[in-house]
């Protein structure tokens, strides 16, 4: 017979930073799908997903890897541009499957003000979701369009090398910075009228 204290091992995901169990167990309670909103250093991914016994079902997605892939894009996938655009996007694919509502799932990232997991969150609510969260949270509309981006850009152009260095991606893709607002117009246009051809 075993004597002295007991410890409880936590749950693996856990004990690996994964998963706060406690925040799940509040989504799902809410009875409503979740959108997962995850970040990387080059890209944004935003999934509308269910819990059911069996597991999670994703029942839409959108990666900002589809951006450029299927509508154009040009600027960084890993901006906040492209991070609205890919909320933008899964909100819309959402709809197509009558999902109205979620919740917010954004895993283990500290809550930032305007940070690319509210830009992805501001974009499928631009959707149509119905989503609970605070105005404060969410980012400038300029910010979305990439004025800041062409802003900078402006600035630091009168130094070639410093300009072509640091936005060689954008003119490889034929692309100047500050056209940046503009080209983000085009390509939310472009996607929102996709989106009216499956209706």
């Amino acid at each position: 017979m075993a004597h002295g204290p007991t410890y409880n091992l936590p749950f693996r995901r856990r004990r690996e930073g994964k998963t706060d169990y406690r925040l799940r167990r509040a989504l799902l309670t809410s009875n409503l799908p979740r959108l997962v909103i995850r970040v990387t250093g080059k890209h944004s991914i935003a999934q509308i997903v269910e819990a059911t016994p069996r597991g999670d079902i994703t029942l839409a997605s959108a990666t900002s890897m589809e951006l450029a892939k299927k509508y154009g894009w040009k600027g960084g996938c890993g901006n906040l541009p492209a991070a609205y655009l890919t909320g933008l996007l899964a909100g819309l694919r959402a709809g197509l499957k009558n999902i109205k509502e979620a919740v917010a799932d954004i895993g283990l990232r500290r809550v930032t003000k305007g940070s690319r997991v509210f830009t992805v969150l501001k974009g499928a609510i631009d959707s149509g979701l119905e989503i609970p969260h605070d105005e404060k949270i969410l980012p400038e509309e300029a910010r979305i369009k990439g004025e800041h981006i062409a802003a900078y850009a402006g600035q630091t152009s009168s130094n070639h090398e410093e300009y072509k260095r640091r936005y060689s991606r954008y003119l490889k893709a034929e692309l100047k910075p500050e056209d940046l607002p503009k080209h983000f117009e085009e390509v939310k246009a472009r996607i929102l009228e996709s989106y009216r051809k499956d209706v």
